[in-house]
């Protein structure tokens, strides 16, 4: 019997180790779309050539992995991206009770906005109780350098993307002849910022009377959404500081979510 249970246990290890080696071999062709050998595949996984040529050709046969050229080269098969579209999530239903959790707290408008391109897109929002608040239509574009969550998203992006969004954006801000609007290495220390604290800052910047704090996520995709507490600015000053635990705290569980 305790053989028996020995080998059960033995085969369970064998399996999870197949599965976790096929695992980082996608995660490898997922950095080289372009193709890889078995010869460069054996060697970035650190694995015997003969070890590879068996997880490769069982994800072969689903579809998991294909042939890139007649060459022989390898990449990811049609049926990752299936699967990818069928595993992809509605963040705003999924992040809804945390937005509207936030709302009740704040009594403010709380708004979810995905990056597109070089803009942020408004695909939800959850209306304040306040008398006076802020609104914006959903699918309303807001540019990047001087909107909260624009900022908090730029603090997630590789720094050369970085660069290239804000340095074109400065340039043609409105308050400049082919002169940034601000000076780029001025706005890079307020993005450090942000990666330190996790909170961006709309200090009256993007329209006048309206102050704002965001902060930014990825889903598991890597798409980047970010959630912003837009505010009147004569209550703002008041509220600065428990918008931002408060914000905090939404990110942590909306982390958690995902």
């Amino acid at each position: 019997m305790n053989a028996v249970i020995s080998d059960k246990k033995t085969q369970n290890s064998q399996g999870i180790q197949v599965i976790s080696r096929a695992a980082e071999i996608l995660r490898i062709l997922k950095l080289d779309n372009s193709g890889l050998s078995l010869g460069q595949i054996a060697e970035r996984v650190q694995l015997p050539r003969s070890t590879v040529q068996r997880i490769v050709n069982a994800l072969i046969s689903e579809r998991l992995v294909m042939a890139s050229s007649a060459e022989g080269g390898l990449r990811l098969g049609s049926e990752i991206q299936s699967l990818a579209a069928a595993g992809r999530i509605n963040m705003a239903e999924l992040v809804g009770p945390t937005l509207t959790e936030l709302s009740r707290e704040t009594k403010e408008t709380v708004d979810l906005a995905v990056f597109r391109d070089d803009h942020m897109v408004f695909v939800d929002q959850v209306v304040g109780s306040h008398r006076l608040r802020t609104v914006s239509a959903v699918g309303e574009v807001f540019p990047m350098t001087d909107t909260a969550n624009g900022k908090a998203a730029l603090a997630l992006m590789e720094d050369d993307v970085l660069v290239s969004i804000a340095a074109r954006e400065l340039k043609t801000g409105p308050n400049s002849n082919d002169e940034p609007s601000k000076p780029l290495s001025e706005f890079l220390k307020e993005i450090e910022d942000i990666r330190q604290t996790g909170i961006g800052w709309d200090l009256c910047e993007h329209t006048e009377g309206i102050s704002a704090v965001g902060f930014a996520f990825k889903d598991p995709m890597g798409q980047i959404y970010a959630v912003s507490v837009p505010v009147p600015s004569h209550r703002f000053g008041k509220l600065k500081d428990r918008l931002a635990e408060l914000l905090l705290g939404a990110k942590n569980s909306i982390v958690r979510l995902i």
